[in-house]
């Protein structure tokens, strides 16, 4: 048995209990525009122990259209086939749109490692999306690890904030 640890207030737990925590099922998607990127991130997600789902493009096409991937990509998100999802267009802004029209999607642009964390922790960010031709690959990265890395934090102030947002995905209203 591992020994208690009086900062975090639970027991300290083996190198290969943490790994096996943090390894989660992610979801990826993206058109033309964010094509390099998402294999970029692909090979870093396996290598860091994580379990991928490659929603496309499987190759480069100039003229594919980014919904043929975030939609699935924001469906398998929405339920629950993996945990969290990224998304990749040329600026981030149209996977984000869509993305969104999926019940159950909290999908976000994101170019900082506040939003990164602070959009899971208080808004329950489950999909994030990032820009092909605006975040280069170490910023991309850090911002995936920053977004995978966070917890919601199941504060009361945000779990009435989006009981409001999910009344508004209810079609009899």
């Amino acid at each position: 048995m591992w020994p208690w640890c009086w900062l975090t207030e639970r027991r300290w737990e083996k190198p290969d209990q943490i790994e096996e925590r943090n390894r989660m099922r992610i979801g990826i998607a993206t058109d033309h525009g964010g094509f390099e990127l998402k294999e970029k991130l692909v090979a870093r997600l396996r290598e860091a122990g994580h379990e991928i789902t490659d929603f496309g493009a499987h190759q480069l096409k100039p003229d594919d259209d980014y919904p043929d991937f975030v939609i699935p990509l924001a469906r398998a998100v929405a339920a629950g086939k993996v945990e969290r999802g990224v998304a990749v267009c040329g600026s981030g802004v149209g996977a984000s749109i869509c993305a969104n029209k999926i019940n159950g999607v909290h999908a976000c642009l994101i170019e900082d490692h506040f939003s990164a964390k602070q959009g899971v922790e208080d808004d329950h960010m489950n999909l994030l999306c990032l820009g092909g031709r605006i975040e280069g690959t170490e910023l991309a990265w850090d911002l995936v690890q920053t977004f995978l890395a966070a917890e919601f934090s199941q504060a009361a102030r945000h779990l009435r904030r989006l009981s409001k947002v999910a009344a508004l995905e209810d079609p009899s209203e």
